[in-house]
């Protein structure tokens, strides 16, 4: 897989996600198996006026190359400028535009998929910032607006038009969020309609997923969101599939254990204990995602106030639902 000058050891993406896909969540996926990740989405607005805790989401682990840094903006000028600060920060082989992003507080500035209703516009961006950067620039956006407005094909064409080295299209309309089924069928039309190329995303949450969205849309990559919160292997479980047809099962739960532990740590080294622990009330609930009778223990994890207190706490987890009877 290529993207522009970029040669990628894989075919398998993480998918960039605000508050969730920090240095330490890529630096763990990139550890099992993620072929290319990308930064959580950056204002060019906040890189141009200094912003500094803007230059922190930027940084990359150190097995995290090549990655792409995701930026966001509607002014083609201030998103040229911002990508040219991004490529400066993070060292970034790849820069990618968010057009795709389906919050309010994005949308309602003109940002995110609010440039679908604007092509126009979204084609000057996309010219600037391959004129402002010397790396490949690649584009992630959705199925469309709404069911009544769906454009992902037209899009898809203006977009490498304008230079795109490449995109990803997510199978959900903006109205949809995050809600109903990915539209699969949409992503094959826009693989069908360009030469540069396409990344599908929606609907991957197993690893069995990756093969099927591949086979069904025609597309080169695939870009893995809410399936890989908790569980960093999807991406070694879907390469092996991909490459021998066998899916290996999910490892030991202390292993599992012993990762979300380690990310935690990752992310008090870059963010500072109470932060870590504070974002470590989500992923501990996500990696404990498949077990039952784990409530009491969820519990226990956002009471935590310093790391000392994590560890004797996933001794007695592993136990308690390795040993049985499950804790309640």
């Amino acid at each position: 897989m290529q993207i522009g000058s970029v040669l990628l050891g894989g075919r398998v993406a993480l998918a960039p996600m605000a508050g969730v896909t920090d240095r330490a969540f890529r630096q763990i996926c990139r550890e099992h198996g993620a072929a290319l990740t990308y930064t959580e989405m950056v204002s060019t607005r906040a890189l141009a006026y200094g912003d500094k805790k803007t230059p922190r989401l930027l940084s990359l682990a150190e097995n995290e190359r090549p990655a792409a840094a995701q930026i966001f903006g509607h002014d083609p000028a201030s998103m040229a400028e911002g990508a040219k600060i991004a490529c400066a920060l993070s060292g970034c082989a790849i820069i990618d535009i968010n057009m795709g992003c389906p919050a309010p507080k994005i949308v309602n500035n003109g940002d995110g998929s609010a440039l679908m209703r604007d092509p126009a516009l979204a084609a000057r961006i996309i010219e600037a910032v391959k004129n402002a950067v010397d790396v490949p620039v690649t584009i992630k956006f959705r199925k469309g607006w709404d069911d009544k407005s769906v454009c992902c094909v037209a899009f898809a064409r203006m977009a490498e038009r304008a230079g795109a080295d490449a995109i990803t299209v997510h199978g959900r309309t903006r109205a949809q969020q995050y809600s109903g089924q990915a539209d699969w069928d949409a992503i094959r039309a826009v693989k069908a309609a360009v030469h540069i190329p396409v990344i599908a995303n929606g609907d991957v949450f197993e690893p069995e997923d990756v093969p099927r969205i591949l086979a069904h849309t025609g597309a080169d990559m695939v870009m893995i969101g809410r399936g890989s919160l908790g569980d960093p292997w999807i991406f070694s479980r879907a390469n092996a599939l991909l490459e021998t047809g066998v899916c290996p099962p999910l490892p030991p739960f202390a292993e599992r254990i012993d990762t979300a532990v380690r990310q935690i740590e990752l992310a008090a080294a870059q963010k500072g204990e109470r932060v870590a622990l504070l974002e470590a009330r989500k992923h501990v609930n996500w990696y404990l995602k498949r077990e039952r009778g784990v409530k009491a223990f969820k519990q226990r994890v956002c009471a935590l106030e310093r790391m000392e207190e994590l560890y004797p706490l996933a001794e007695a987890l592993k136990h308690a639902v390795e040993d049985g009877p499950p804790c309640i």
